[in-house]
């Protein structure tokens, strides 16, 4: 990988950060407890509940998407950036562009 598809990269990650990072801030809202006090029916609250524990999972997973990216943002300049972890080939670029916190080739990633 070159310097300019470095820099490429470097700067869809920083969007990609960005844009969880609101995300985040936006779920965070949205999984408050639901209030017993609310004026909502049984089932009504029941629904509510369910929706808030669908989104706190989402959150789990943004959070830890966010993580991943925060990492390969700092690792990106260094020497085995884009190097799959298992067979120490070049992650193909498109998947880098797809996948920035990629570790692993697709071939590696395919057979957990």
């Amino acid at each position: 990988m070159d310097i300019k598809q470095k820099e490429l990269l470097k700067s869809k990650i920083e969007q990609q950060i960005e844009q969880y990072i609101d995300d985040i801030k936006g779920m965070e809202e949205m999984t408050q407890p639901v209030k017993p006090e609310n004026s909502l029916g049984r089932i009504s609250r029941m629904d509510a509940i369910n929706t808030k524990g669908v989104l706190e999972s989402s959150l789990r997973n943004k959070r830890n998407k966010l993580n991943k990216l925060k990492v390969a943002l700092q690792k990106i300049n260094e020497p085995n950036f884009g190097i799959c972890d298992n067979c120490e080939t070049p992650i193909q670029e498109g998947r880098l562009m797809f996948l920035p916190e990629s570790t692993k080739c697709i071939k590696c990633a395919a057979r957990r």
